[in-house]
């Protein structure tokens, strides 16, 4: 499936890398590689966006978690849009990056799913943007049991149903393999 642009949502180092990161962070940084490769090569739009988490949050503005974890630094081309919310477009330039560049259909991957990735895929949607989020790009952390409601909740589980309650409009069954630029 082709697409415009790539958007990043959130890969700081707080959450696929040191004591705590997201299960399976190895694979899903190596996905999401793949998707950057790949984007760079077609001199495709790439969006880098980092949020800033409140005073005493793993990714605390300043702070070392805070940091993008990408195998390679974003290049002179691509943006790096730093966020206040869970929305990617909420409060940022990210639509006017979008717009100016022509963009009508993007790839989106990351962290959290059922959070940022979900809140960002979301707004594309409803601003008309041809979704792609491929569900081996994106992940999240185990949703923990709560006695009486529910057992734990698997990470894998967790993100397929944040992508499921997109509807049916975002392509959120094909892998990174299947999205070109």
């Amino acid at each position: 499936m082709t697409v415009d642009a790539l958007v990043v949502v959130d890969v700081q180092t707080a959450f696929v890398s040191g004591p705590d990161p997201v299960p399976g962070a190895a694979q899903l940084v190596e996905r999401i590689g793949e998707l950057l490769d790949r984007a760079r090569a077609a001199n495709a739009i790439v969006v880098h966006l980092q949020n800033d988490g409140p005073p005493g949050a793993d990714d605390e503005p300043g702070t070392p978690g805070w940091e993008l974890y990408l195998p390679v630094k974003p290049g002179p081309r691509e943006h790096v849009i730093r966020k206040p919310r869970d929305d990617g477009f909420d409060a940022t330039p990210l639509g006017e990056v979008l717009v100016s560049a022509g963009v009508r259909s993007l790839a989106i991957c990351g962290l959290m799913s059922e959070m940022c990735v979900h809140a960002t895929a979301k707004t594309a949607l409803a601003r008309g943007y041809r979704v792609v989020l491929p569900y081996d790009a994106h992940g999240t952390y185990d949703i923990p049991a709560v006695p009486g409601v529910s057992e734990a909740i698997p990470a894998h589980i967790a993100s397929r149903v944040a992508a499921w309650s997109l509807g049916n409009q975002p392509a959120n069954t094909i892998p990174t393999s299947s999205v070109t630029f």
